[in-house]
């Protein structure tokens, strides 16, 4: 039988309905996040981008699920090739999979596996879009994602998690995504902003975000989809992995967000919404790959170092000069950077896991496999990210023309707006009928007080 499908031999492992039903909920979990990302990103742009930063993220939702049932899952989980990337004819188009068919060794059917999957290689380019707000054309990043996913992140997500993938028979750890997901992305932001320049006004304009209870209603929302997001990837919880999971990302995302807090109020002299729900993020990206490796005390220091790291690392835009509009690079790339190096220092070799980082005594083997994970991982995200935004931007362009930008890119990419204040102050009366019974003669052709 090919990799990934269980033999139904007297000793294979049967269905069950409880890890199953789990992971069902743990996929439609992580499928909220896209949306919820969709709400954080669309609340920190200004209202004329509002719009389009909604779809940028939303669209991914259609295109990733179709690429990933005609050939990404098998591309991403299918017989290994040269341990660069898999292939499996039974995969694509998820036809020849029968319904009671488990994943390898494990209590799940392949599907279930298949639609967990599935939503992190959905969410994954959604969290570039950030980077890239006021002045991307929206075909361009359509066909962006397109490319992207294919020849990024799929052999990325074999590398890291598919048998016979090189960093996973390296031993590297990443328990949900720091380096497939994360640093992926992260790098991937930095490669097209550096091709396609910065916002018009860049560093001049105020780009204050238009809505911060947007932003906080979808952090809120990215913490309780990431639950199913962390926990899930154990793929069930018979031996209690799964809930040490759960209990360490919320534990370093609550550490993050008062880290960042912190920072914020010694640097800059306030507690800022923007900074609570930064730094609840950047304490979710940084124990996605160190969670199932380290204890709840671990977890603390993970999420703390994150939460201080990121904070300063948003400001590098503005000493560099790389316009990261919604500091993708800060967050995701530096939270996933060090979420996946701490591993090396904290993982205690009694969860997921024998393997122990430095501070319990396992030297400094484990920190070098996450090191090696790390780098090549963004190494080839940023180069190969790059290459594509600018094929795109030489053939059919990646940004939308520079008076489209200033005047908003809703209008000009959706033909929408995501307020409409028409109706603000007040207007005419437009009632013809008679008042009902019981009811004051309306007023004609007098202004309404609003």
């Amino acid at each position: 039988m090919p990799p990934g499908i269980t033999t139904f031999a007297a000793d294979a492992p049967t269905l069950s309905a409880a890890n199953t039903g789990f992971m069902l909920i743990c996929s439609a979990l992580v499928m909220v996040m896209t949306p919820a990302l969709a709400f954080f990103y669309g609340g920190m742009v200004r209202v004329k981008s509002t719009l389009n930063m909604l779809m940028m993220s939303f669209i991914s939702l259609g295109i990733v699920t179709i690429l990933w049932v005609l050939y990404g899952f098998s591309l991403a989980f299918g017989t290994d090739i040269g341990s660069f990337i898999g292939w499996n004819s039974d995969f694509a188009g998820l036809s020849g999979i029968g319904v009671t068919q488990l994943w390898d060794g494990y209590t799940i059917p392949v599907y279930v596996f298949a639609v967990f999957q599935l939503m992190f290689a959905v969410l994954t380019p959604a969290l570039i879009s950030g980077a890239l707000a006021d002045r991307v054309k929206f075909t361009s990043w359509a066909l962006f994602i397109t490319l992207w996913v294919t020849v990024v992140y799929f052999p990325v997500a074999h590398w890291v998690w598919g048998a016979g993938g090189w960093l996973y028979e390296l031993g590297v750890i990443d328990f949900a995504g720091g380096t497939a997901v994360h640093i992926n992305a992260g790098a991937a932001a930095l490669g097209v902003i550096l091709v396609i320049g910065k916002r018009v006004g860049f560093k001049k304009d105020p780009m204050r975000p238009h809505s911060l209870p947007l932003v906080m209603l979808g952090a809120g929302l990215l913490w309780f989809g990431w639950f199913g997001f962390n926990a899930g990837s154990w793929l069930g919880n018979d031996d209690g992995v799964g809930a040490v999971m759960f209990v360490n990302t919320q534990v370093a995302t609550a550490a993050a967000m008062l880290a960042w807090l912190g920072y914020e109020k010694l640097r800059h002299g306030s507690f800022t919404t923007l900074g609570a729900a930064s730094g609840a993020v950047a304490g979710l990206v940084a124990i996605t790959p160190s969670g199932g490796a380290v204890s709840p005390l671990g977890a603390i220091a993970v999420g703390a170092i994150a939460g201080v790291l990121c904070a300063m690392a948003v400001g590098l835009k503005y000493r560099f000069g790389y316009d990261d509009s919604l500091d993708v690079v800060g967050v995701h790339l530096v939270g996933g950077v060090a979420g996946s190096l701490l591993v090396g220092l904290f993982a205690t070799g009694g969860v997921q896991s024998d393997a122990k980082g430095l501070f319990y005594g396992g030297g400094l083997e484990q920190l070098g496999k996450q090191a090696v994970g790390v780098f090549a991982v963004l190494a080839y995200s940023l180069v190969v990210s790059a290459v594509l935004a600018l094929i795109l931007d030489k053939t059919i362009e990646m940004r939308v023309e520079e008076d489209d930008e200033v005047s908003g890119i809703d209008q000009v990419e959706h033909a929408e707006t995501a307020y409409d204040f028409s109706g603000a102050g007040g207007g005419l009366s437009t009632r013809s009928t008679p008042p009902g019974p019981g009811t004051s003669p309306a007023p004609t052709n007098k202004k309404v007080d609003a």
